[in-house]
């Protein structure tokens, strides 16, 4: 199938992937007064005495609002916040279908970061959570750690986050199946943005002691010239030997790879220069650094990519709806690091051990049943670590 084209005609059919639907009676002129004025005005003045009431008398529980600038839609780069509505309004129906979360697009012409940031702060009362969506790093980085310290509902960069949870989850699986311990292996991180930052950064919470990060210039070090502010905060914790040069000299050894990056950019060479049983996640998409097949001929053990037509695909939609659902579900007021695990942990859980192999670490993407797994996890996550309301 030709998915473009197939795109455009049901786009055009379609003409929007999500509506709004009324969940009261509106028949007659009870309803009216009861829905609507005069019986409206009773739930808004206890909401005007107490704000936390929004929660029990309107849907804000319940709704997310999936923000972006437009500047870093899928790999299509900044093509505006209008151009990145196919993509908001998606991510929108796969909250609906997967976690019972009904979030709707906010697309911000603005690539200021006070503009944005003002923005979302002025809306965010009508909002349970906010999911930051293809904003552009580094400017991604500022906008999440503003509004986060400024809002009291979560805050959550999928592009950053919820791929940080599900590669976590991918390595934890993998690891059991070759058998090797997160805090001896050497890993590499190729794709310096905010993917491949927050990976990094997850990963090393979660017990990684030896990491390499790489960007098109090669591995990152402490002390190198022109680096982003969060590639420089990286730098201090990452690459303890300062390896320098360029991707091969940082994989030679490493019994891991993660690429955020570019299409084709892991030769064979590379892959034949890692460890016994490396594991080789290539996520660029559609092309990844590297294809399967190529990846497993050069010695690769356990491979996953971020497509959907072959095995161990690295999937977002795995993360965001149960970590909304669980979220929401006691009102917490952040999405912490504790939370992050939580659902990791439950996405690898979901894939019982006995069923475990080289072309099954994660489960599949269309299995809405680990959203509910996700979301119990996050959920007790949220009231051990004490940011619940409920």
């Amino acid at each position: 199938m030709n998915y473009n084209e197939k795109a455009i005609e049901m786009h055009e059919k379609w003409q929007g992937k999500i509506r709004v639907e009324t969940a009261c009676p509106l028949d007659s002129r009870d309803d009216l007064s009861t829905a609507y004025t005069p019986g409206v005005a009773a739930p808004c003045l206890e909401i005007a005495k107490d704000a936390s009431l929004s929660y029990k008398y309107t849907r804000r529980g319940n709704l997310v609002a999936v923000v972006t600038d437009g500047t870093a839609v899928l790999g299509l780069g900044d093509i505006g916040p209008e151009a990145g509505m196919p993509v908001m309004e998606g991510k929108c129906a796969l909250f609906k279908a997967f976690g019972d979360v009904d979030a709707f697009p906010i697309c911000i012409r603005s690539k200021n970061v006070d503009e944005i940031v003002k923005t979302v702060e002025m809306i965010a009362g009508s909002f349970g959570g906010i999911n930051l969506e293809d904003i552009s790093a580094p400017r991604c980085f500022e906008v999440e750690e503003r509004l986060k310290k400024s809002l009291d509902i979560p805050v959550f960069h999928d592009d950053q986050h919820g791929t940080a949870i599900v590669a976590l989850a991918s390595m934890i699986n993998a690891l059991k199946v070759v058998k090797k311990d997160i805090k001896t292996v050497k890993a590499v991180v190729n794709g310096a943005g905010a993917a491949g930052i927050a990976v990094t950064k997850l990963l090393m919470s979660y017990g990684l002691k030896n990491v390499i990060i790489c960007d098109k210039n090669g591995p990152i070090y402490e002390g190198m010239e022109n680096m982003t502010w969060a590639q420089a905060e990286l730098a201090k914790t990452t690459n303890p030997e300062k390896i320098k040069g360029t991707l091969m000299d940082a994989i030679k050894g490493a019994d891991v790879f993660f690429g955020f990056s570019a299409p084709n950019c892991l030769k064979p060479e590379m892959v034949e220069a890692m460890a016994e049983k490396a594991c080789v996640f290539a996520c660029a998409n559609p092309t990844p650094e590297i294809f399967p097949e190529e990846a497993k001929k050069a010695g690769a053990y356990v491979v996953g990519t971020g497509r959907s037509d072959y095995p161990n695909q690295i999937n977002n939609v795995l993360v965001f709806p149960g970590l909304f659902r669980g979220a929401l579900d006691v009102r917490a007021r952040e999405i912490n690091d504790t939370m992050k695990i939580a659902a990791a942990e439950a996405i690898a859980a979901y894939v019982p051990e006995s069923e475990l192999s080289v072309d099954n670490i994660i489960p599949s993407a269309l299995d809405k049943a680990v959203s509910m797994a996700v979301a119990k996890a996050v959920a007790e996550a949220a009231v051990k670590t004490g940011v619940n309301r409920i």
